[in-house]
C-alpha cells in the first residue's frame, strides 16, 4: 500500500529503503564474523561507541530512574506502565508530547535481561534519543541506512553478544525477512512501537510499513509489546490496539493538555509582516519553529525574516541534503535560531527548549497541529503556538481535497479532518477545550489561550450571509455563471471594475448591497461561511457555491453568528513580554546561570551534540540556585544522573565556585 500521491507527509526524510541483505544481516546460514574480523568490503568495523557496562537488571526501577536519568520520581502513570511491562504486560501509551514516552520503555528495557528494541519512524529521532542515553551513560545504537556496511556489523556483534540495552530501528527495516531472523538470534526484553499512531489510516501521517508491526508477538513470544503515541483520537487508539494486535494490552492515557503552551490564532492579513510581530514579541534569543506548506514560502519566508533581523534558515526534502544537516545542526546547537520548514521538519527532533512554534499556513489536521505545536516547551517552560489563517487556506484546502487521487471514503476523512481543524480556528469558546474534547478529553477553560484571555466580539451575520448567497443564486441562476470571492466581494461592494462592467454585473440586484462592509470584513464572512460548509469551494479556481445549509439561512431559519476579526494587529493581540531563561531565573543567581550556559555550549561545541544532551536550562537554573559545592550536592540536582555527574561533575563545581 502506498501514500495517496501529493500527500503532505511525502517530505519527511524516513528511513530509505534498506540496502541488500548480504550488507547488513546474516545470511541464512547465520554465519556472523567474529568480533576480531574486519567489517565486509574491508572497511573497519570498531564497535560502537558505547559506554561502560552497568548493569541494571533487576534493579528498582526508581533506582534505575535516579542513577540513569538524575529524577527521583516518576511522574504521572510512568510508574505504572513502567512496572507492568517489567512484568512482562503490553501496553498502549497515549501521553502528550514531552510527557516522558521514551522513559516508560527505557527503563523497563534496562531492568529486564536482552536488549530493548525500539521501532522508530525517523533516522533523526533515532541519532538524538541514542545520543542522549549515551550521554547517560546507556548502551544504546542503532541500525539504519545512515551507516556504513562497517558500522552496521559493529552494531549487529555488540547485540548478539548481549553488549546493547537498546538498539533503534525503522519500521522499513524491521519488515525484512533478514532482520527478523537475526533478532532471533539475541535476546529481546521490550519492544517499543513508537509514533505508533502512524498505523492507522485515519491518523495524520500514515506509515504502512507499520501495518507489518503487528506478527512481532507471534515472532517473539513472550516479549511485552508497547505501542506509544502523542496523537490518538478515540477512533485511531482503537485501530492502533487492532491493527498492532495488542488484545489484552493494559491501557494508560494520560491527559493530553499541555498547559505551558498558549495557543493563538489571528486573522490572516499580511501573514509575514504578522509573524514578524510574532517573533519579536518572543523574548530575546527564543529558539522557533516557523511551518509552511509549500518549499517556495519556506524559502521566501525565510528570506524575508532574515531581512527583518531574525536569524532564519529554511528546511524542506527539496533542499541539498548537507544544507539540510548543516541547517539541522544550527537549530539544536545555537540559541535564537529560527527555523522555517514544511511538515517534515520537527517529528524527529527532540529540542526541548523550542519557545515557540507558528503555522502560516493551515495545518491539514488537528492530530497534525497539536503534534507539530507539541514541539514548543518540551522542557515544561512556557511556549507559544501561533498561526495565521485566512479565507485562502479554506478554498486551498478543500480544493487539495477535492483534487486528491483518493476514494470516496478518503476524500470523506480529508474533509473530516479539516472541519476538525476550522472548528478550533473559529471557535468562540476556549481553544484548549475545543482541542481537548477532539480528542475525547473534557475540560474546563484554560484561561491562557488567546479566546480566554480577550473573549472574541460576535455579531448577527445573516443578512450579510443572504446577500452573499442570493448574489451566487441570482449569478448561477439568472447567467449560469460562478466566481470566487474576490469578484463576489467587488458585486456586494458596488466596486467598478473592468469584469463587472464587462459582465453588466453592475445590474444585478445585490450589486453594491454590502458597501457597509470593507473587503476584510467580507474575506472573514466569507471564510466563517466556507468552514462552516454554508459556502463550498468548487474545482481548479475555488468558485463557490451554496452549501447544504445555505437554503435555511437564506429563508432566515438559521442563524449565522460570527467572529469579528481583529485585523491589523502585528502578532495578534499585544502580550507582556515573556521572560528569557535568564530572567526566569532569581536576580542573585543570573550571571551564574549564564556562566553555566556559556559552559554548557562550549562542551556541546566540544562533543559536536546540542546543548540539551549535556544539560537542560532546568538543571542549570537549578545549579544556580542550589549553588552545590562537592560531587555529593550534585546527587540532588534534577537531570544529573551518575554518568554525567562522573563526566561533567568536577567541571560544574568549578563553574559554581567561580561564580
Amino acid at each position: 500500500m502506498s501514500l495517496p500521491a501529493g500527500d503532505p507527509y511525502a517530505d519527511i526524510p524516513w528511513d530509505d529503503a534498506p540496502p541488500p541483505d548480504d550488507q547488513w544481516a546474516p545470511p541464512e546460514d547465520g554465519w556472523m564474523p567474529p568480533p576480531d574480523a574486519a567489517a565486509p568490503y574491508g572497511a573497519p568495523a570498531p564497535g560502537p561507541s558505547l559506554p561502560e557496562h552497568r548493569d541494571f537488571v533487576g534493579a528498582d526501577p526508581r533506582a534505575v530512574l535516579h542513577e540513569v536519568y538524575g529524577y527521583d520520581e516518576f511522574r504521572g502513570t510512568q510508574a505504572a506502565i513502567v512496572e507492568h511491562v517489567i512484568s512482562g504486560g503490553d501496553a498502549v501509551v497515549l501521553m502528550p508530547t514531552g510527557g516522558g514516552k521514551s522513559v516508560c520503555y527505557q527503563v523497563p528495557a534496562l531492568v529486564r535481561p536482552g536488549t530493548g528494541l525500539v521501532i522508530s519512524p525517523l533516522i533523526a529521532l533515532m541519532h538524538d534519543q541514542v545520543d542522549a542515553l549515551v550521554a547517560n551513560g546507556v548502551r544504546a545504537a542503532y541500525l539504519n541506512s545512515t551507516q556504513l556496511p562497517g558500522e552496521r556489523a559493529a552494531v549487529e556483534r555488540a547485540y548478539l553478544a548481549g553488549e546493547l540495552d537498546l538498539l533503534y530501528v525503522a519500521p522499513e527495516r524491521l519488515n525484512t525477512e533478514p532482520m527478523r531472523r537475526f533478532l532471533e538470534k539475541g535476546t529481546l526484553s521490550v519492544i517499543a512501537i513508537d509514533e505508533a499512531h502512524c498505523v492507522s489510516q485515519w491518523g495524520h501521517d500514515f506509515r504502512p510499513d507499520y501495518l507489518g508491526l503487528g506478527d512481532l508477538a507471534e515472532r517473539f513470544p513472550g516479549v511485552p509489546r508497547l505501542a506509544l503515541t502523542a496523537t490518538a483520537t478515540p477512533a485511531t487508539h482503537r485501530e492502533i490496539t487492532e491493527r498492532l494486535q495488542l488484545p489484552r494490552a493494559e491501557h494508560f492515557v494520560s491527559s493530553f493538555d499541555r498547559p505551558n503552551i498558549q495557543y493563538r490564532i489571528e486573522a490572516k492579513t499580511d501573514p509575514r509582516r504578522q509573524l514578524v510581530g510574532f517573533i519579536k514579541s518572543q523574548p530575546a534569543g527564543a529558539a522557533g519553529i516557523v511551518y509552511a506548506l509549500s518549499r517556495k514560502s519556506v524559502e521566501q519566508t525565510a528570506e524575508y525574516l532574515r531581512g527583518q533581523g531574525v536569524d532564519a534558515l529554511p528546511y524542506h526534502a527539496g533542499l541539498d541534503a548537507s544544507v539540510r544537516a548543516a541547517n539541522q545542526s544550527r537549530f539544536l546547537r545555537d540559541d535564537g535560531v529560527v527555523m522555517v520548514a514544511t511538515i517534515a521538519f520537527g517529528m524527529g527532533i527532540d529540542k526541548p527548549d523550542v519557545r515557540f512554534v507558528a503555522h502560516i499556513d493551515l495545518p491539514k489536521s488537528v492530530e497534525g497541529y497539536y503534534q507539530e505545536t507539541g514541539r514548543a516547551g518540551r522542557d515544561g517552560d512556557p511556549a507559544v503556538a501561533w498561526m495565521a489563517y485566512g479565507l485562502g487556506d479554506v478554498v486551498q484546502q478543500r480544493r487539495m481535497i477535492d483534487q486528491s487521487p483518493g476514494d470516496r471514503s478518503y476524500k470523506i476523512r480529508l474533509g473530516q479532518h479539516l472541519d476538525a481543524m476550522l472548528g478550533l480556528c473559529e471557535t468562540v469558546g476556549c481553544r484548549r477545550q475545543n482541542l481537548l474534547d477532539y480528542f475525547g478529553e473534557p475540560s474546563q477553560p484554560c484561561g491562557n489561550c488567546d479566546t480566554c484571555l480577550e473573549a472574541p466580539d460576535t455579531w448577527d451575520g445573516l443578512v450579510p450571509a443572504q446577500k452573499l448567497l442570493s448574489t451566487i443564486v441570482r449569478l448561477q441562476r439568472e447567467r449560469n455563471q460562478s466566481f470566487g470571492a474576490g469578484h463576489l466581494i467587488d458585486i456586494l461592494r458596488g466596486a467598478s471594475t473592468d469584469r463587472i462592467r464587462q459582465q453588466s454585473h453592475d445590474t444585478l440586484s445585490t450589486y453594491g448591497l454590502g458597501a457597509d462592509l470593507s473587503d476584510q470584513d467580507w474575506r472573514s464572512v466569507i471564510r466563517q461561511l466556507l468552514a462552516r460548509g454554508i459556502l463550498v469551494a468548487r474545482g481548479e479556481y475555488g468558485t463557490l457555491a451554496l452549501g447544504e445549509p445555505a437554503g435555511g439561512v437564506l429563508r432566515g431559519e438559521t442563524a449565522v453568528p460570527l467572529r469579528r476579526d481583529i485585523i491589523g494587529r502585528a502578532g495578534g493581540t499585544p502580550r507582556v513580554r515573556k521572560v528569557s531563561a535568564s530572567e526566569a531565573v532569581a536576580e542573585g543567581d543570573r550571571d551564574l546561570f549564564e556562566a553555566l550556559r556559556e559552559w554548557r555550549a562550549s562542551v556541546a561545541r566540544e562533543l559536536g551534540v546540542p546543548a540539551y544532551i549535556v544539560f537542560g536550562d532546568a538543571t542549570l537554573r537549578a545549579l544556580a540556585e542550589h549553588r552545590p559545592a562537592s560531587l555529593g550536592d550534585l546527587d540532588g540536582i534534577t537531570g544529573i544522573g551518575a554518568k554525567k555527574r562522573e563526566a561533567y561533575g568536577e567541571a560544574v563545581l568549578e563553574v559554581v565556585a567561580a561564580g
